[in-house]
């Protein structure tokens, strides 16, 4: 069996070849270093579909509160 910088070295000459190598075998890449990013910016039409969403969530937890109210009787009925 060929290691892989011998492969890479016989795929240099081959244009339409394409090599598969398992993740196991492939060499560690790196990892990026998220300790350096700051906030991200959010537009106008992301910072609404996350307001959106979240008026949704919450009138969604309402009605649910509402229903088990309702089940346990609390508004009467029957």
């Amino acid at each position: 069996m060929t290691s892989l910088t011998e492969n890479r070295k016989l795929d240099q000459g081959a244009e339409n070849f394409f090599q598969v190598v398992h993740p196991l075998d492939d060499l560690p890449e790196q990892k990026l270093n998220t300790a350096n990013l700051g906030p991200m910016s959010m537009t106008r039409s992301v910072r609404f579909s996350l307001l959106a969403l979240r008026a949704y969530l919450v009138l969604m937890m309402l009605l649910v509160f509402y229903h088990v109210l309702g089940i346990a009787g609390v508004f009467g009925g029957r």
